[in-house]
């Protein structure tokens, strides 16, 4: 059988048309340094480059939290789903395009499972996992997805450590390939400036999760790279609503939509506050008819130390139809009710 060879333009092309929004292209030598548990090279060691793919999320899906009426549609459309439905999709198909050509690639999409250091800590997991061999890392290597995309020439760190691209700033996920492929260029480290330190992820933070003058400074492929001190564990309380759910209208665990249900306050700060300024600076090159927020706006908030009364008008309107927690369980009978369809 003949191979064909592929060029860094026809993957992009290739990557654009089956569902990636941006697209990078890297040689594995930009992972010198890393620390062995994080380099993919030990997961590959014939691999050549890297192609990591950036994929919006869609501005609309953070509408229900700003205004405080739907919570699904960020968590669930705007993260879990891109993570672990269109991006494979996405994968699978270039990855189809490589081996069509000879080339052997690793797909991975943006979920690590199983890791010997904990993803939302990067603290390690003792007894979770030992090495094969004396010369290897343990099972499993954890790859930092926004380390690949800066390495991939896609954009670059703001201050709360969200990566932000030219184009959308920070509403963007990742997955990449690592091939045996060697293309005939790469993209060169971003160059650009897109974070001005204005602060206002700190600011707007409901977990209190980010530094105002701390950083912390890593060297990737040569190029000092620095973002604010991340307290991750006060970043996961963010997440769920603030320290005292003021940025949650649940009182308990909102349902799971593809495994995730966080991020009820709409990631207020690193993603929400960032991408209204950036929009509003003219930072990015994807750009809106109309603002997403009017002047004035104000973040909403949740007293949960006062006991809900259902408003009068819903409780007239829902008579007889409103569930009790205290009340017998429904009989099989009522899954026919037209209330129901």
């Amino acid at each position: 059988m003949e191979f064909q060879d592929v060029t860094a333009d026809e993957i992009k092309s290739l990557a654009k048309r089956v569902g990636a929004d941006c697209v990078g292209i890297a040689p594995m030598s930009r992972w010198e340094g890393a620390p062995k548990q994080n380099d993919p090279r030990y997961m590959f060691p014939r691999a050549k480059s890297m192609i990591v793919l950036g994929f919006r999320i869609p501005r609309g899906l953070l509408r229900g939290i700003e205004e405080g009426t739907r919570f699904i549609d960020y968590p669930g459309m705007g993260y879990a789903s891109i993570n672990q439905v269109h991006g494979p999709m996405v994968l699978w198909k270039i990855n189809s395009y490589l081996e069509e050509r000879g080339f052997e690639s690793i797909p991975l999409q943006n979920a690590n499972g199983g890791d010997c250091i904990n993803p939302v800590t990067g603290k390690f997991r003792h007894g979770l996992s030992r090495p094969v061999a004396d010369d290897k890392p343990l099972p499993d290597i954890l790859v930092h997805f926004r380390i690949a995309a800066y390495l991939a020439g896609l954009g670059e760190f703001g201050w709360s450590k969200m990566f932000l691209t030219p184009e959308f700033g920070p509403r963007v996920r990742f997955a990449m390939l690592f091939t045996d492929a060697e293309f005939d260029k790469y993209d060169p480290i971003y160059e650009g400036h897109i974070c001005d330190r204005c602060k206002l992820c700190v600011r707007n933070c409901r977990g209190h999760a980010i530094s105002m003058n701390e950083s912390v400074k890593v060297t990737l492929a040569g190029h000092e790279v620095e973002w604010g001190k991340l307290d991750e564990l006060a970043c996961e309380q963010g997440l769920h609503g603030g320290p005292n759910h003021e940025v949650s209208p649940f009182d308990g665990e909102y349902p799971r939509q593809y495994g995730y249900g966080r991020a009820v306050e709409g990631a207020c700060g690193c993603i929400r506050a960032c991408m209204v300024h950036l929009e509003q600076r003219k930072r990015l090159t994807k750009t809106f008819r109309n603002p997403f927020r009017k002047p004035g706006w104000k973040q909403w908030e949740v007293d949960h130390s006062k006991p809900y009364e259902i408003p009068p008008d819903i409780a007239e309107e829902y008579k007889g139809r409103i569930d009790n927690p205290t009340a017998p369980q429904k009989t099989d009978a009522d899954a026919f009710s037209p209330l129901n369809d």
